[in-house]
């Protein structure tokens, strides 16, 4: 039996900006934005090459987690420079290419599934590339 991880709730605090964070300079694909009532907007939204999606949205449904309460988020990637700098480029406030030496955080790339780089969200919701061998 197959169990897949399909949805990851994301608390934000203003959907419009969230929206525009992922899907312009996250480059996530917005799967769906709907209203569905009384305040409540659902936002779906992909990484590209992803079986997971996120969602963000308002009013009841989504999460009661307080906006940037998130941390820990990864995703994974080929070539972490280069995940980096299309980051960067699109305005995203990327740390540098970082890896776990001796129990602490070190400058530069390091070996198979030790090189990383992170960053947050408009609200604080905590993410990290990790640069994964053999990622195609």
């Amino acid at each position: 039996m197959d169990w897949k991880l399909e949805l990851v709730p994301i608390p934000v605090a203003d959907v419009a900006r969230a929206k525009r964070f992922y899907s312009e300079q996250m480059g996530f694909t917005v799967d769906h934005d709907m209203s569905v009532g009384d305040g409540v907007r659902i936002v779906q939204l992909t990484p590209p090459g992803s079986g997971c999606s996120i969602v963000i949205g308002a009013g009841d449904g989504v999460t009661d987690v307080e906006p940037g309460s998130v941390q820990g988020l990864q995703l994974v990637v080929p070539d972490i420079a280069a995940a980096r700098a299309q980051l960067v480029e699109r305005g995203v406030a990327a740390g540098p290419v970082q890896h776990v030496e001796n129990g602490e955080l070190a400058d530069g790339p390091g070996g198979a599934w030790n090189s990383f780089v992170y960053f947050s969200d408009p609200d604080g919701n905590g993410w990290a590339l990790q640069e994964r061998p053999g990622l195609n």
